[in-house]
């Protein structure tokens, strides 16, 4: 089931300028990074690989991203996490503004999560929307579907609805060095306790216009299974628009 979710998914766009025409216009990438350390008593290692494809034309986008992360501490399994997230965005109004549509599907062993299924919409401005740099915020509703074990080892499955607010950020510098950093605030409706946060940054130098090096720092934590993880990861992005 996880690799159906893995490999069976992904139509995603990012990574495109501010200007499209009619035409219809494709984005595919993969990006693979990981780190490796090895004593005479421990050794560890984590692998992270995300793939992306997707299409756009002037009015809408579809947009999709999957990532593998996998980890282990001197034998012992630290990292099974499988995300996949499929979104769609509607530029139909005034310039810098769009409606999105999600769906998003999570299983993460380091975070206690069996299974998690997340599904909504919402708004999304540009507040900086240039060339080289832009700043996003968008908020929306989901529905939530989880199966999650808790502190005490128990198994806990409900649904909910959440608040979900992102700020993204890019800044590509002089076509070489390219920032962004994406990060989640995704609030209960009904407990205030029970909240969900995802940070999510990589830093890239351009070798080539279809290569580049490198690397990543995630966070997330979960207050319902009281569970946090942060990886610090680096390798190759290889990209093609066409």
């Amino acid at each position: 089931m996880r690799l159906i979710l893995l490999f069976g998914c992904i139509i995603l766009l990012s990574r495109m300028s501010a200007q499209y025409s009619d035409s219809l216009q494709y984005y595919t990438g993969y990006i693979s990074t990981g780190t490796f350390n090895k004593t005479n008593d421990n050794s560890s290692y984590l692998i992270n690989n995300m793939l992306k494809l997707g299409a756009r034309r002037k009015d809408i986008a579809l947009n999709s991203n999957s990532k593998w992360l996998y980890g282990e501490q001197n034998d012992d399994l630290t990292n099974n996490d499988v995300s996949s997230v499929w979104d769609v965005n509607l530029y139909k109004t005034f310039p810098h503004f769009y409606y999105w549509g999600l769906f998003n599907y999570n299983s993460t062993y380091s975070l206690k999560v069996n299974n998690q299924v997340q599904t909504g919409a919402g708004i999304a401005y540009n507040i900086i929307d240039k060339e080289n740099l832009t700043v996003n915020l968008s908020d929306g509703i989901l529905y939530e579907y989880s199966d999650v074990n808790l502190e005490d080892s128990t198994r806990h499955i409900y649904d909910i609805s959440r608040n979900s607010f992102r700020l993204q950020i890019k800044w590509n510098i002089k076509d070489r060095l390219v920032f962004s950093g994406t990060g989640f605030l995704q609030n209960s409706l009904k407990d205030e306790r029970d909240y969900i946060i995802k940070s999510d940054m990589s830093l890239s130098v351009k070798l080539r216009k279809w290569l580049s090096l490198t690397s990543s720092y995630s966070f997330n934590k979960m207050s319902k299974t009281n569970t946090e993880n942060s990886f610090l990861t680096y390798g190759i992005m290889i990209e093609k628009y066409f």
